[in-house]
Parts: C-alpha cells; sequence; structure tokens
C-alpha cells in the first residue's frame, strides 16, 4: 500500500516496516524502485494520534494497529481517509496485477502502450468525483514508461466492457498491447463476512482479488478475441433473466449461425459458492449455468435429457473472490488460454453483467460478452500485403501517375 502513495497520507509504524521489509522486498516481481518506496516507519504514538485526533484510518495486522491512512483534504469527503484508503488498496491489487500480467506474459513493460482500468472505486475531488485514472496511476507504479491509460466503469460488466474496448483498439491498430487491469475493493470484504459471522462462522473473505489481461496483436498461434460475437444487453433489452441471457448468449451466437452447444466452456460470475452459499447468495455459477441450459433446450440446441450435464460440460465452478468485477467472467481467461493453446477446448464465452442501478441513475441492468477462440491464423497469413508493403505500392502508382501527367510515357 505506501509503495502506491505519492501524497503522503500511507504511514507504517517502524517496527512493522523492520519485520516485513525484507519478506516484501524478496518477491521477484517487486522491483527496486518500488523496494525504495517502502519508508522507515513512524513511532507508534503518531499513527495513535492521527487516527484518534486527526480521523486518519487504522491498518490493523493480528489486531494490532500497525499504521494509518490519513485524509488528504480537510474537508472534502472524497478525499477522507476511509475513501483513499479504499482507493490506495484498488491501486496496489491492480499495480500487483500488472506486475505479474508482464512477467507472466513473458514481454517487457515498454511493450505495454495503453492500460484500461474496468474496477468499481472512484478517484477525484470535490469537483469531479469519478475523474480518474486509476490506469495511469498504476501504470506509473508498476514502471509502464511507454504507457498511458484510462478508467472503464461498467460496475460487475465493466471487465467484459474492457476487454472489447482493448480487442478493438488493438485490431484497429490504435494500441499494439493493452492491458486491461483491475484492482481490489475493501469495502466488498465485509459484504459476505457477516453473514458468514452471523452463522458461528469465519469471515471467510479474507483476500482482495486482482487481475490483469494482456491484449497484444495477433501472433498466429495465441488465442484471439473473435469481435464479430459480441453480447449486449441493450437498453431495450429488459430485465427478466430470459431476456437478459438470451441477449448475451444465445442472440450474439444465432447472428452468427451457432447453436449455444457450440460454445465450449461458458464463464459467467465465477463467484466462489463456498462464500456466497452460506451468506445466501447461492451458487452463482450455477444458476447461471441453469439458465443458459434452459435456453439451448427451449432454441432446440440442447436436448431435455442433456439438461443436467450441461454445467458440467460447459460450464466451471466457481472460485474467484466475489468482489464485483473481479469474478465476473475474467478470471477464466487466462485458463481458456492455456485449455485452447493445449487442445482441451476450441472456444470460450466471457460473460460480464453489471446492477447498474445500484448508482441510482437507472434502473436498467447491463451485460456484454465476447468469445476468446482458437487461433485461426487470419492475423497473419503469409498473402497478407504488411502496411509498409501497401505504402509502398501506393508511391508507386502516384510515381507511374505523375509520368504520365509529365508525358514521360
Amino acid at each position: 500500500g505506501q509503495t502506491c502513495d505519492v501524497f503522503e497520507v500511507y504511514f507504517l509504524e517502524k517496527g512493522f516496516v523492520e519485520a516485513t521489509r525484507e519478506k516484501f522486498g524478496k518477491n521477484p516481481i517487486i522491483t527496486e524502485e518500488i523496494k525504495a518506496r517502502v519508508l522507515d516507519g513512524i513511532e507508534l504514538s503518531e499513527i495513535e494520534n492521527f487516527v484518534n485526533n486527526e480521523k486518519a484510518e487504522g491498518l490493523y495486522h493480528d489486531g494490532k494497529l500497525v499504521g494509518c491512512v490519513k485524509r488528504a483534504h480537510d474537508i472534502d469527503v472524497n478525499l477522507s481517509a476511509e475513501v483513499m484508503h479504499e482507493n490506495i488498496m484498488n491501486k496496489a491489487t491492480g499495480v500487483l496485477s500488472i506486475l505479474y500480467g508482464v512477467k507472466n506474459a513473458g514481454i517487457d513493460k515498454d511493450d505495454v502502450e495503453y492500460v484500461i482500468d474496468c474496477s468499481e472505486e472512484a478517484c477525484g475531488d470535490m469537483n469531479q468525483r469519478g475523474g480518474g485514472n486509476f490506469a495511469k496511476a498504476a501504470a506509473e507504479i508498476a514502471g509502464l514508461n511507454k504507457a498511458t491509460g484510462s478508467d472503464a466503469r461498467g460496475f460487475c460488466a465493466g471487465p467484459s466492457h474492457a476487454m472489447i474496448e482493448a480487442a478493438s483498439l488493438v485490431k484497429a491498430g490504435a494500441f499494439k498491447c493493452v492491458a486491461v487491469i483491475g484492482g481490489g475493493c475493501t469495502a466488498k470484504l465485509g459484504m459476505n463476512g457477516k453473514n458468514h459471522v452471523e452463522k458461528n462462522m469465519p469471515a471467510l473473505e479474507d483476500c482482495l482479488g486482482g487481475f490483469c489481461v494482456i491484449v497484444s496483436e495477433n501472433d498466429g498461434v495465441s488465442p484471439e478475441i473473435n469481435l464479430d460475437i459480441l453480447g449486449r444487453h441493450t437498453v431495450g433489452t429488459g430485465s427478466a433473466p430470459q431476456n437478459v441471457i438470451g441477449s448475451l448468449v444465445a442472440d450474439p451466437l444465432e447472428r452468427n449461425g451457432m447453436k449455444i452447444t457450440d460454445i465450449d466452456k461458458y464463464s459467467p460470475e465465477m463467484q466462489n459458492p463456498d462464500i456466497t452459499k452460506p451468506a445466501g447468495a447461492g451458487d452463482v455459477p450455477l444458476a447461471n449455468y441453469k439458465m443458459i441450459a434452459a435456453l439451448a433446450v427451449k432454441k432446440g440446441d440442447l436436448e431435455k435429457k442433456d439438461l443436467a450435464n450441461f454445467a458440467k460440460d460447459h460450464g466451471l465452478t466457481g472460485f474467484a473472490p466475489t468482489q464485483g468485477h473481479i469474478p465476473s467472467g475474467v478470471p477464466y481467461v487466462g485458463f481458456a488460454r492455456l485449455d485452447i493453446l493445449s487442445g482441451k477446448i476450441k472456444n470460450a464465452m466471457i460473460i460480464g453483467k453489471g446492477s447498474l442501478f445500484l448508482g441510482r441513475m437507472t434502473n436498467l441492468f447491463d451485460g456484454v460478452s465476447f468469445v476468446i477462440q482458437k487461433n485461426t491464423g487470419k492475423g497473419t497469413s503469409e498473402g497478407s500485403v504488411s502496411e509498409d508493403e501497401v505504402k509502398k505500392l501506393i508511391a508507386s502508382s502516384l510515381k507511374e501517375f505523375a509520368k504520365t501527367l509529365l508525358g514521360e510515357e
């Protein structure tokens, strides 16, 4: 957290820093620049004063006060200690995700040209509460010196919107390599924990989620995002479950001459049922698969006798932290890539759904979906003409045309 503080609001107790600095530095993705951002720490009495008298938000480890986040403005609620803590945690988990994403993709940090943050937080001040920009703020700490970026928002559907935007930017040639990131949300940690504690269970969800997906130019091998198969919940779709699933799953497939069963794996909201069931929300992924299967039967794509096996054959077990945008379809992207490359599956549909009514601006539901598929080789076919070759052909044609005008032929 402190490594992501650039306005001196994040303080740690010196003993805590001494006890954890070495372990923190041993992580191979933590660079020397990031290590240098960890300060020596201050006295516990100073931290207690900030918390008790200056409205700072306390940071606790094993029940002990080990640090605090101060407010960044005396009267602006958008820069209060609570909001600053929430935003710094979102930024920090976003940075961590970038570092792992770049490492796992085997690319250089300078390869990333654009970053899209699709979390559910907002940073700004009293005059522009959601001005941003988490994407560029995280890119700075992560060392993406050649990148710029912006924030995309859509509640839980945000990641799917951002993935489609990233793929479109790359396919259009605007940027060659885009990182889609989403940091964790501290506010959501308590949502399920309250129900767990009431049932004499431990608060099961004790971690912040985060993800990063690197979307780059077609290399002829890696799985590709098919921008021809896009599902979208439109303004006129309505909120009935059948209409929602129809717009996100059946409609885009029908437009492309495909059946629901032509998709090998579906990844909707991938919340961990071990966390959601005791909290009263049930098995969210399974509920989605039942709706998709029922629609497949209605469309004639699936035999009624195969209804019970649909979730096993085309579904996944929920495994992601239940923090809104974090489990919304994208947790399977990395595994889908591996499964497609290994030949286990040929394609997967990622489904993002969002509850826009929570913002009190509309009662509408939201959602988009896209398909990741085995590389078709179209992106790098030998018969294609490169941009440089096109420029040479145009230059040659203009030269011949000029000669004609001058009467040289």
